[in-house]
C-alpha cells in the first residue's frame, strides 16, 4: 500500500512495463513528490541503494492527464491500471485491488489543479450560463470547473463534496501507521508448515550493510535466505531465543521507514519492511507464533489484555497496553 515516507513524499512498491507493450512487469520503488512536482522510480527503495544512485525513471505530474483501472485492457494483468502521460501510456501492476484503488486515488488527486470558482471569472460566467439555462421549477445545480492534465472537467458541487469526504478517509489511510493490536494464532500449524514469507530488508551483523533477504516464519523457527529460490537459508533464528519482537524505537536516528526489531538472547536484528501494512503484519505473524509455541498460559495473559485494549479510550493508553503486552509475554517465557 502506497504510504508517507519522512519527508511527506506517497512511497511504495509497483511492477512497471518500462518498456511500451513488452508485456514485461518489473518490481519498482515510487516516490510521489508532489514539492518536486514529479513521480519517480528505483529500483528499489532509495534507502537501500548506494548513496547517490539515479532513479531508474521519472515522470513530470503535469504530464500525466489521467490514471483508471486496466483491467479491461490488459485482462491478463491482475490488478493493472494506466498512467496517461503525454503520447505515451504506463501500465503497472498493484499488490492487490485495494493498493491499486490507493494508488489511482492518489495519483489523480496529485495531478488535479482545482480552479477557485470565486475569482475565476470563467467559472462565474460558465455557472451563469448553467443557471440560465436551468428551466424554471427545476433545481438548479452550481458547478466547478478543475483542470486535469490541461483538460477542463466541470462536475456538480455535490459530488465534490462527496470527493473531499473520500480525500478525508484516503489522508487519514496515509498517514503514518499506529501499532496494531497483537496478533494470535486460534490453532497450531502443520509442523515446520510456514506461517508467513515474503522479502524485506535486513542490517548486517558487522558490516551494518543493507541487504534484501526472503523471510519465512513458521510455528518454531525464523529463517531468511538469499532469495526464494534458495533451499537453504543463511540464519535460522528459534522463536523460543526471542524475547520480543516490537517497532524498531530508533527508525528516525537510523533513517529508516517500516523498521521493526527482533530482540534474541545474542543479538537485535533490525529488519526493515516495504510499508507499514507488511511491518505491523510480521510484528503480529512473529508474536502469534510466540504465543502459539510458549503455551496457553501466555495465551491467556494475552486475552486479557486484548480485552484492555478495548476499553482504553485514547492512543496513547493503548499503546501503553500493547508495551505491557509485550512485556508480559516475555516475563512469562521463564516462568
Amino acid at each position: 500500500m502506497p504510504y508517507v515516507d519522512r519527508q511527506n513524499r506517497i512511497c511504495g512498491f509497483l511492477d512497471i512495463e518500462e518498456n511500451e507493450n513488452s508485456g514485461k512487469f518489473l518490481r519498482r520503488y515510487f516516490i510521489l513528490d508532489t514539492r518536486e512536482d514529479s513521480l519517480v522510480w528505483y529500483m528499489d527503495n532509495p534507502q537501500n541503494l548506494p548513496s547517490g544512485s539515479p532513479p531508474v525513471g521519472v515522470i513530470k505530474l503535469t504530464y500525466i492527464s489521467k490514471v483508471s483501472d486496466a483491467t479491461k485492457l490488459r485482462p491478463k494483468a491482475e490488478f493493472c491500471f494506466v498512467m496517461n502521460a503525454g503520447m505515451r501510456k504506463y501500465f503497472l501492476q498493484a499488490n492487490d485491488q485495494q493498493d491499486l484503488v490507493e494508488w489511482v486515488n492518489v495519483l489523480n488527486k496529485a495531478t488535479k489543479i482545482t480552479v477557485p470558482k470565486q475569482s475565476d471569472p470563467l467559472c462565474q460566467v460558465d455557472n451563469a450560463n448553467r443557471q440560465a439555462e436551468s428551466p424554471g421549477g427545476k433545481k438548479q445545480v452550481s458547478y466547478k470547473t478543475e483542470i486535469v492534465g490541461g483538460v477542463p472537467i466541470i462536475t456538480p458541487t455535490q459530488k465534490e463534496e462527496t470527493s473531499e469526504c473520500s480525500e478525508g478517509g484516503d489522508r487519514n489511510y496515509l498517514k503514518r501507521s499506529q501499532s496494531h493490536l497483537p496478533y494470535f494464532t486460534a490453532k497450531h500449524p502443520p509442523d515446520n508448515a510456514i506461517i508467513k514469507a515474503g522479502y524485506c530488508v535486513k542490517q548486517g551483523a558487522v558490516m551494518k550493510n543493507w541487504k534484501r533477504r526472503y523471510f519465512q516464519l513458521d510455528e518454531n523457527t525464523i529463517g531468511y535466505f538469499k532469495s526464494e529460490l534458495e533451499k537453504e537459508p543463511l540464519r535460522v533464528i528459534p522463536l523460543k531465543e526471542v524475547h520480543k519482537v516490537q517497532e524498531c524505537k530508533q527508525s528516525d536516528i537510523m533513517m529508516r521507514d517500516n523498521l521493526f526489531e527482533i530482540v534474541t538472547t545474542s543479538r537485535t536484528f533490525y529488519v526493515q519492511a516495504d510499508s507499514p501494512e507488511d511491518m505491523h503484519s510480521w510484528i503480529k505473524a512473529i508474536s502469534g507464533a510466540i504465543v502459539a509455541q510458549r503455551g496457553p498460559g501466555r495465551s491467556a495473559a494475552s486475552v486479557t489484555l486484548i480485552l484492555a485494549l478495548h476499553c482504553v479510550p485514547d492512543a496513547a493508553g493503548q499503546k501503553a497496553v500493547e508495551s505491557l503486552y509485550t512485556e508480559v509475554c516475555t516475563g512469562l517465557s521463564h516462568f
